[in-house]
C-alpha cells in the first residue's frame, strides 16, 4: 500500500462500515474525485487489502462495484507456531518446556471439585475436557482394563503444526491432561503419555496407573567389628516403575514415547 495518505484512509472508512460502499459514497465521504478513488481503490483491491463486489443499480444503469475490506485475524494455530519457533533449537528442551506449559494450562481448567482418586476418573475427566477442546476424542473398550486406558483423539486443532513441532503440541497436549491429575489425591497416581500420529489423523493418549514406588527400601546386615555384630541399614536404590508391554492397538504407533 505504500505511503499513501488517501488508500489508508479509504481502508479505514471500509474498514468500519459492515456493508460495502462503492466509488460514489467512498468520494463523497473523502471529498476526492471519484476518478481518483476509483484509482485507489483498484490498487487496494490488488494488494488483496479490498474485495469488489457486485451491487444492483441505483435505479436504471449498470450494476454498481461495491468495495469491502478484508479482515485479517490472528487464530490459535498462527500463536502456537509463533510460540513453538521460540521455544529454541534442542528438541529436548522445547518438549520439558511444553510439557510444563500444558501441565500449568491444565491445572487451571481442572474443575476443582472432581477429585480424580482412580483411573475411572481420569478416564472420564480426560474424555469430557479433550471433547470440550476439540479432539473428538474415542474410547478404545478393547485397550481399557483396571491398570490403563487408550483414548483415541481423532481431531486435533493443531494437527498441521504437530506434523512440524510434534514434541512441542504433543507435549503440550499432554501437559495438559497431566495436570488434570495434579491435584491432592492425584498427584503421581495417573502417568500420562502421547502417542502422535499412530495413524496419518490419529493420535493416542494413554493414562495408566503408576507403580507403587519405594522410596526407601532397608537391607538389614550383620557385620563383625571386633568380635561384636553390629547391625547396619543399607538403602537400596529407588524402584522405578515399569511400564506395560506395547498394546497390539498400537502397533503403528509412533517410535517416540512421551
Amino acid at each position: 500500500m505504500s505511503d499513501s495518505w488517501p488508500r489508508r484512509r479509504l481502508l479505514a472508512i471500509l474498514r468500519g462500515t459492515n456493508e460495502p460502499l462503492d466509488a460514489q459514497e467512498l468520494a463523497r465521504i473523502t471529498g476526492q474525485h471519484v476518478t481518483t478513488v476509483r484509482f485507489h481503490l483498484d490498487v487496494l483491491t490488488r494488494e488483496s487489502l479490498v474485495r469488489q463486489f457486485q451491487q444492483p443499480p441505483r435505479g436504471r444503469g449498470r450494476p454498481r462495484i461495491g468495495y469491502s475490506a478484508v479482515q485479517r485475524s490472528v487464530g490459535y494455530q498462527d500463536v502456537a507456531q509463533v510460540l513453538a519457533d521460540q521455544l529454541g533449537p534442542d528438541p529436548r528442551r522445547r518438549s520439558e518446556a511444553a510439557i510444563a506449559a500444558g501441565r500449568a494450562w491444565g491445572t487451571r481448567l481442572a474443575a476443582s471439585d472432581h477429585r480424580v482418586e482412580s483411573l475411572e476418573d481420569a478416564k472420564e475427566v480426560t474424555m469430557t475436557l479433550m471433547s470440550e477442546l476439540g479432539f473428538a476424542p474415542e474410547r478404545d473398550p478393547a485397550s481399557w482394563d483396571e491398570d490403563r486406558a487408550l483414548i483415541r483423539l481423532t481431531a486435533c486443532p493443531l494437527r498441521e503444526l504437530a506434523r512440524t513441532h510434534s514434541e512441542v503440541v504433543c507435549g503440550v497436549h499432554r501437559g495438559l491432561i497431566e495436570g488434570l491429575f495434579d491435584r491432592p489425591g492425584a498427584r503421581g497416581a495417573i502417568e500420562v503419555g502421547m502417542h502422535p500420529f499412530v495413524e496419518p489423523e490419529l493420535c493416542v493418549a494413554r493414562l495408566e496407573m503408576a507403580a507403587p514406588r519405594c522410596d526407601s527400601i532397608q537391607e538389614t546386615v550383620t557385620v563383625p567389628v571386633a568380635g561384636v555384630a553390629e547391625m547396619l541399614t543399607a538403602p537400596s536404590a529407588r524402584v522405578a516403575p515399569q511400564l506395560r508391554n506395547a498394546d497390539p492397538h498400537l502397533a503403528k504407533q509412533s517410535a517416540q514415547q512421551w
